[in-house]
């Protein structure tokens, strides 16, 4: 019988890396949003909203992470399934906390394990997504280098 290996969780760190760098690629396209990042379990590791941004961008941003958490998967990848006749269709009404199935929300993964999530709003869906997926593509080649 195999021990089964511990994977290192997200750390405050690592959580405080993908919050700078979904910032950046934010910045850089000129785009003002709010990122959170939760850990495994749903709790709050990190979070930072501009103070341009909409007010409700940071419950956005929020939502995501803890929707890409909850289905570890992209949320731009469950836009079809929650649609009427979808496998997802009353899945929100489900859970505790309300989904957000909006492009923006990212899973994050160590060893193949599901850490965390790290969710954006303000820009579109489609920049947010880009924005989540670049903070996460950050991380892995940092802990790649290391």
């Amino acid at each position: 019988m195999s021990t089964p290996t511990a994977v290192a969780p997200l750390s405050i760190q690592d959580a405080e890396a993908l919050v700078t760098a979904a910032q950046r690629a934010a910045d850089a396209a000129g785009v003002t949003v709010s990122v959170t990042v939760l850990d495994a379990g749903g709790h709050l590791l990190a979070f930072r909203r501009d103070d341009r941004a909409v007010l409700i961008s940071g419950e956005t941003s929020t939502r995501k992470a803890y929707t890409a958490l909850q289905l570890n998967s992209p949320t731009a990848e469950l836009v079809d399934a929650v649609r009427p006749g979808g496998p997802f269709h009353t899945l929100p009404t489900a859970l505790d906390r309300p989904l957000l199935f909006i492009a923006g929300g990212v899973p994050v993964h160590r060893d193949g394990r599901l850490i965390g999530a790290v969710g954006v709003g303000g820009g579109a869906p489609e920049q947010d997504h880009g924005f989540a997926t670049a903070a996460v593509e950050n991380l892995a080649a940092v802990e790649s280098l290391g």
